[in-house]
């Protein structure tokens, strides 16, 4: 038991460490003129000032452990950028944190769908997988976490691990 909140907690650092670099991102490439993923709409200066306001708001929930806020930053940030995928992946380790694992699948799939290659998401959709009892499909999205993730990714290694460790379940094994 206690390796898993240790798993957990390690997932959410690698996943605010995530959010600090698509807020620099979000930042060196500025706000101005951002272009809605659906609708191909320029939004305003003051929606992309907003969107990024509430998702840097979000990063610090996040850090502070402070769920619920989080959530509500957020739902914000969907309301002018319904199809950000980092604010999805967010939203996903942020309901990690409040125990609402299906709800936190659900929106790492759709941070997935939405960018395939968003690695981050695939790392926790294993974790909301593996708490559901989904373990076939933990193992699934935490392979595909690493397939995507750079080589030098700091959670590379507990992502092999915990691919070995459910295997090893799915087997009949011992956990």
């Amino acid at each position: 038991m206690k390796g898993r909140k240790t798993f957990r907690i390690c997932l959410i650092l690698a996943t605010l460490s995530g959010i600090a670099l698509v807020g620099a991102l979000i930042d060196s490439t500025g706000t101005s003129g951002v272009e809605d993923e659906k609708s191909g709409v320029k939004m305003s200066d003051a929606a992309s000032r907003s969107v990024h306001q509430h998702f840097q708001q979000a990063v610090v929930m996040l850090h502070g452990k402070q769920y619920e806020l989080a959530v509500q930053s957020l739902h914000e940030v969907f309301a002018l950028q319904p199809r950000m995928p980092e604010a999805h992946v967010n939203m996903g380790y942020a309901l990690l944190g409040l125990g609402k694992y299906q709800a936190a699948r659900d929106f790492f799939e759709s941070a997935t769908d939405l960018r395939p290659s968003q690695y981050n998401g695939y790392y926790g959709l294993a974790i909301a997988s593996e708490e559901l009892g989904d373990t076939a499909s933990a193992v699934v999205a935490m392979k595909a976490f690493v397939h995507l993730a750079p080589s030098e990714d700091r959670f590379r290694r507990r992502a092999e691990s915990a691919i070995w460790e459910w295997e090893t379940a799915l087997a009949g094994n011992t956990r």
